[in-house]
């Protein structure tokens, strides 16, 4: 800029005219020709839970593109011109929810990418990743696999924001396949280095689930080695304790030794002391989490708010009639399958077996589909062996060579109390581990808490027991887990932040879906935005894909767009 510019300049300042610099008009400059409103959304007269704990207020807040330009005082902004108007009189307003442990990969790579059961009960971010990721893998390659997994979800288009972490057992198998034992140096070398680059893609840290092959055949020392590896990135250690039930207290001991010598932040996914003789091991739990946390541990865990867990009917045999992948041919090898008989009902070596914990009448089988076995989905492993004529595990066993397939499955395992012992800790997040389903065209049964995690808590446990508080209960869905994995604009209510939010009844906010009738979306949710873009309208799915990639602290940008 030379002498006169400046001295023009002065003189414009003199006389009272505002000057901007070139492309950035003030919105009363802005041409009235062109009729642009003022924002792109305004919600008025909610009841605005901000995600921070804080308590409640009656404001208004305006949304421009995907940010949060404006949050004021109750009726400031009635007058204001906008694209859409939402009264949320009655109402409470709140940041997206993030659901820290999330399963939809094949939604949002191959399926619509709507989440419907998702979205419907207020989940703006889904975390990918217990254990398994897509990279790195045959189809996502190369030193960006990781990051050429995100680029694909994105492109395939989300309702919802997602991000994950690595899974360990998928970095363990790249590797090594089904086999069990060490690795030798330059395999762990190799598996050091796919941290690396994950990180680098950004992952948001490494995601183990200890109590399923082949991640039961990683050593505590070779979980330290690669949470070494992505440590410098911000990585977070993220586990399926390698014990829920018996071993409990050991495998957080395991957890907590890991996060103490790998040098990262510990969470615990779905935290529960599983099995009626372990309820008294709940409170013993925390002690030690918040023992660990005294002495300058970052640790914390999350949770469902539901008493039974959901995996596979495969959780029921020991990790070694998978060994080598060979889980099928041993089950149909008649020598083989009476050693796994065996190994079930007097096993050498301790595993978690949750058949023996829950009981076959504590055992709810979903996932049938053979015209053999279809007749039994719904109905109790116990009910279903005595319809056989056989022994449980036999019934079990005959199951999944019908089916050819893990068998989704319920295993009625925890106490109420408990529960809500863990919804009231501090450091508790919450997530569904489910996938997001739509109930039009989904008819497999699946655990309820894919539809109603967030709205159970809101409804149950916050409006009807008073378990926990509204505000602490926001708090532990958004900005508590935004804050775990160093997610910086998103978790609150605030100017500036990405508009994630969620606008709900709190009279009526409720689950409806159940272990026998699942595929029913939630209530009293009433309307939800995802970077601006409004996903639900009124309670009802509008159809939007406006779902971003959300990636760690480690993530290297420049790297990244220089991969082809």
């Amino acid at each position: 800029m030379n002498l006169v510019m400046i001295r023009n300049l002065r003189l414009l300042v003199v006389l009272g005219v505002v000057v901007l610099p070139i492309g950035q008009e003030s919105r009363a400059q802005r041409p009235a020709v062109t009729n642009r409103p003022d924002y792109d959304v305004v919600i008025l007269n909610g009841k605005i839970v901000d995600g921070t704990g804080n308590a409640w207020f009656l404001g208004d807040i305006a949304v421009v593109g995907d940010r949060i330009e404006r949050i004021a005082p109750r009726g400031q902004l009635r007058e204001a011109s906008t694209r859409l108007r939402i009264d949320a009189e009655g109402l409470v307003v709140a940041p997206g929810f993030i659901d820290i442990q999330g399963h939809s990969r094949t939604p949002l790579l191959e399926g619509d990418g709507r989440l419907v059961g998702k979205v419907t009960q207020g989940v703006t971010t889904e975390i990918l990743g217990e254990g398994e990721s897509n990279a790195p893998s045959k189809r996502f390659d190369g030193p960006h696999g990781f990051d050429a997994w995100l680029r694909a979800m994105k492109k395939h288009g989300g309702s919802v924001n997602f991000g994950s972490f690595l899974g360990s057992q998928t970095v363990r198998s790249y590797v090594k396949g089904m086999h069990s034992g060490e690795p030798t140096p330059a395999e762990l070398d190799l598996m050091k280095k796919l941290v690396r680059e994950a990180m680098s893609d950004g992952a948001f840290g490494l995601a183990s689930a200890l109590i399923y092959p082949p991640d039961t055949f990683v050593s505590t020392a070779d979980l330290v080695a690669l949470s070494r590896e992505m440590a410098p990135s911000g990585g977070v250690y993220i586990t399926h304790l390698r014990s829920e039930a018996d071993q409990l207290l050991e495998a957080i001991d395991e957890a907590i030794r890991i996060g103490r010598e790998g040098g990262v932040p510990v969470e615990i996914y779905h935290l529960k002391a599983a099995g009626q003789r372990n309820w008294d091991k709940a409170r013993l739990a925390i002690d030690k989490i918040n023992q660990a946390r005294a002495t300058g541990l970052d640790i914390g865990a999350d949770m469902y708010p539901y008493t039974a867990a959901g995996t596979g009917l495969t959780a029921c045999l020991p990790p070694s009639a998978s060994e080598d992948g060979k889980l099928l041919d041993n089950l149909n090898d008649p020598k083989a399958r009476a050693a796994i008989l065996a190994e079930i009902r007097h096993p050498r070596v301790p595993y978690e077996n949750l058949g023996e914990l829950a009981g076959p009448d504590g055992i709810l089988v979903l996932g049938l589909v053979k015209d053999r076995t279809r007749k039994y989905a719904g109905r109790r492993l116990g009910e279903i062996a005595r319809l056989e004529g056989k022994s449980w595990e036999e019934t079990m066993i005959e199951l999944l060579v019908t089916e050819r397939q893990r068998i989704d499955t319920i295993y009625f395992l925890m106490s109420e109390e408990n529960l809500k012992l863990q919804l009231r800790q501090p450091w508790i997040k919450f997530g569904t581990d489910a996938s997001g389903h739509d109930p039009e065209h989904d008819e497999k049964l699946v655990h309820p808490r894919s539809y109603g995690t967030f709205t159970r808590i809101l409804g149950k446990y916050v409006r009807d027991e008073g378990v926990l508080t509204l505000e602490d209960a926001i708090r532990k869905m958004t900005s508590a887990v935004a804050n775990r994995l160093s997610i910086r604009d998103r978790g609150l209510l605030k100017p500036g932040f990405h508009a994630d939010i969620v606008v709900f009844d709190p009279r009526t906010i409720n689950d409806k879906a159940t272990y026998e009738a699942p595929h029913q979306t939630s209530v009293g949710v009433r309307e939800v935005l995802v970077n601006g873009v409004v996903v639900v309208r009124g309670g009802k799915h509008t159809g939007a894909l406006p779902g971003q990639i959300l990636r760690g602290p480690g993530f290297n940008a420049s790297a990244a767009r220089s991969s082809p």
